[in-house]
């Protein structure tokens, strides 16, 4: 019964409660979600995104990160639709750190306008990792036999089935340096004056936030309903936008079938290998 006053009654009459919309962007930035697992990619978050943004008489978004970071082209879409969405709707941001927000994962946290982490959570590695395998004892070993064939001499550059070249590693490098000043160019341009003049910034170091907060890559220490509160007053409510589901009450993945689980599997495995060494990165 309260709640259907609270519906009648016209806004000015009622407390100056602010209501902030949350959205939490949590695990390793990649595309290709399985029935396995759910990554963190703008086609899985923009909906949240989009319901977030254009929430009426909300005046700033709160998202919580906790990623160890991954593709740097979704890290990128997702920072660019925050930002657009921001200034598209008039709405502050306030980005909150739980476990880590490295990487990519500080890559986005950099659209906020104002990032507040907790003293133990690990920010920064403002930098660019790429890597692989190469199994060409291993099919020695077993007598397998690679045969490849390419139209275009660079098509098989990195084969892990062959033996590494240096002019493949040069070229990789060179990737790897443009992606890497991108980074640095978007840290820059969000946090100007704020960033303190340290050698290892842009190496790929990463720290707790308290060393960050020195450094200037977070705000303040604190966390989510505290710092609102403080912020917009001690009736702030905060309203979790959630992912949206199915007929069934499930996260809508779009579908799954017998031969969808099973042809993924393969896959999904190698994946969840590769987001299981991006978190151990940070101890996590």
């Amino acid at each position: 019964m309260p709640s259907l006053i609270s519906r009648v009654i016209p806004r000015r009459f009622k407390s100056s409660q602010v209501e902030i919309p949350v959205v939490r962007l949590n695990g390793a930035i990649m595309t290709g979600n399985s029935p396995l697992r759910q990554n963190l990619s703008l086609e899985g978050i923009a909906n949240q995104l989009e319901k977030a943004f254009t929430a009426k008489h909300s005046p700033a978004v709160a998202l919580s990160i906790n990623s160890p970071g991954g593709s740097p082209v979704q890290s990128r879409l997702i920072y660019k639709r925050i930002r657009d969405l921001a200034e598209e709707n008039n709405k502050k941001v306030h980005v909150f750190v739980e476990d880590v927000a490295a990487s990519g994962g500080y890559m986005i946290a950099v659209a906020g306008d104002e990032i507040i982490a907790d003293p133990s959570s690990i920010v920064g590695s403002i930098g660019v990792v790429s890597a692989s395998f190469g199994f060409t004892e291993l099919i020695k070993k077993i007598g397998v036999e690679r045969r490849v064939h390419t139209a275009g001499k660079n098509k098989a550059t990195m084969d892990p089935f062959q033996p590494e070249k240096a002019s493949d590693v040069d070229h990789i490098k060179a990737l790897q340096l443009e992606i890497h000043q991108t980074f640095i160019d978007m840290v820059k341009a969000r946090r100007g004056a704020k960033l303190q003049d340290n050698d290892d910034l842009f190496t790929g170091q990463f720290w707790t936030a308290i060393t960050g907060l020195q450094l200037g890559l977070v705000d303040g220490l604190g966390d989510m309903r505290s710092h609102l509160r403080a912020v917009y007053g001690e009736k702030t409510k905060l309203n979790l936008i959630q992912p949206s589901r199915g007929l069934l009450g499930r996260k809508n993945t779009g579908g799954i079938s017998h031969g969808h689980l099973l042809g993924a599997a393969g896959e999904s495995l190698m994946n969840v290998l590769e987001e299981k060494s991006l978190w151990s990165r940070y101890g996590l």
